[in-house]
C-alpha cells in the first residue's frame, strides 16, 4: 500500500535527481566526478545543480499528469519554459558554469512523459508506453518552446557551441524568425540533429538512450553486479559506438572519432575487470584531461544519465 503522502510528481523528480547523482558519482573518463573536475567546475557544482533541478522536474511531471487528465493540451505544457527556468535556477545555485544543459534538455520531456504514463503498484513505469508519450511530448512543442530553449542556452553559455547552418542562436534575428515562421522546438532540433546527439535523441524518440545505452547498462549491471562499474562500462560502450558531439563541436569529428576508438580499445581489454583494462582506462582518462575540458565527453554523460533515469523509473534501486 502506498503511503498517504505519496506524490507521483515528487516521485518522478526524485527518480531523475537520483539518475544525475549516480551519473556524476561514477569515475568516468574525461568527466567531472567526485574525485576530479576541471578548472572552475567540480562535483559540488553538479550536486547543487541536481538539487536545483528537482522542483522543475516535479513541475514538468505535474504538467504531464494534467495532460493525462485532459486538463492541459500537450502543446500548452511549456517544455521550453521548464528547461529555461530549470537552467536559470541551476545557474543561481552554483558557480561552476554549464553543468547539466544537455541532461535537462533530455530530462524535461521525460518528466512530462512520466507524468502522462500510469504508474504500476510498485511505483515503476512501463517503458514502452512511457516512450510513446515521450514522442508525443517532443512532437507537440511550439515556437514559444524554441525561443525559451534559446534563452536557456544563452543562460547556460555552453562551450563549443559553434555556428548553426540555420537559426543560429547567436544570430539576432533567429528568435524573431522562429515566431514569424512558426518554427517549433522539434523543428529547431531537427536542424541541429545532424551534429548534436541530444537534439538527435529528441527528434528520433531517444534511440541511443532506449535501444543501446539502457540495455547496455542493464547488461553490465547483471554481468558485474557493481553499479559503478556498470555505469563506466556503459559510458565507454556508448562513447565507442557514438562519437561525442560535444567533443566534435569543439575540436572536430575526427578527434571525436579518435576518442571513440580509444574507448573501444579500453573495453576490448576488459575495462575495469582486468588489470590491463584498468591501466588503459587510466591512460585514456589522463589523455582526455590534458586539454582541460576540450575532450570532455559531455554528451555521452547526458545519454548515460538518461539511461539511468530509465532504469530508475522502471523500478531499479541501487
Amino acid at each position: 500500500m502506498r503511503h498517504l503522502s505519496f506524490d507521483k510528481a515528487t516521485h518522478i523528480a526524485q527518480c531523475l535527481e537520483l539518475a544525475i547523482l549516480l551519473e556524476v558519482s561514477a569515475d568516468k573518463p574525461g568527466n567531472v566526478n567526485l574525485v576530479v573536475g576541471f578548472e572552475g567546475t567540480n562535483h559540488a557544482h553538479f550536486l547543487a545543480s541536481a538539487v536545483a533541478a528537482v522542483p522543475h522536474f516535479s513541475f514538468a511531471a505535474q504538467r504531464g499528469i494534467a495532460v493525462s487528465k485532459g486538463e492541459v493540451a500537450l502543446a500548452d505544457v511549456g517544455v521550453g519554459r521548464i528547461i529555461r527556468d530549470c537552467v536559470a535556477d541551476i545557474k543561481a545555485w552554483q558557480s561552476g558554469g554549464n553543468t547539466l544543459l544537455g541532461t535537462i534538455i533530455l530530462f524535461a520531456p521525460m518528466a512530462v512523459a512520466a507524468g502522462m504514463t500510469p504508474m504500476k503498484e510498485d511505483y515503476s513505469f512501463e517503458l514502452s508506453e512511457f516512450r510513446r508519450n515521450l514522442k508525443l511530448v517532443a512532437e507537440s512543442t511550439t515556437p514559444e518552446d524554441a525561443v525559451a530553449v534559446y534563452e536557456a542556452i544563452k543562460i547556460a553559455n555552453p562551450s563549443g557551441l559553434g555556428k548553426a547552418p540555420d537559426l543560429d542562436i547567436n544570430s539576432p534575428d533567429s528568435t524573431k524568425r522562429i515566431i514569424d515562421e512558426k518554427v517549433s522546438l522539434y523543428k529547431v532540433f531537427q536542424i541541429a540533429s545532424s551534429y548534436d546527439l541530444v537534439c538527435s535523441e529528441w527528434v528520433n524518440n531517444y534511440p541511443v538512450t532506449f535501444d543501446f545505452a539502457y540495455p547496455t547498462l542493464m547488461e553490465e549491471i547483471k554481468k558485474n553486479g557493481n553499479l559503478t562499474v556498470a555505469i563506466i562500462h556503459a559510458f565507454l560502450k556508448v562513447l565507442a559506438k557514438h562519437p561525442d558531439t560535444f567533443i566534435a563541436r569543439k575540436v572536430g569529428i575526427g578527434k571525436a572519432r579518435e576518442v571513440s576508438f580509444m574507448a573501444e580499445e579500453v573495453m576490448k581489454l576488459g575495462g575495469l575487470t582486468t588489470s590491463v583494462g584498468r591501466e588503459k582506462l587510466r591512460e585514456f582518462d589522463s589523455m582526455l584531461r590534458k586539454s582541460d575540458s576540450l575532450l570532455n565527453p559531455g554528451t555521452t554523460a547526458d545519454i548515460i544519465a538518461a539511461a539511468l533515469a530509465l532504469k530508475i523509473l522502471s523500478g531499479f534501486r541501487p
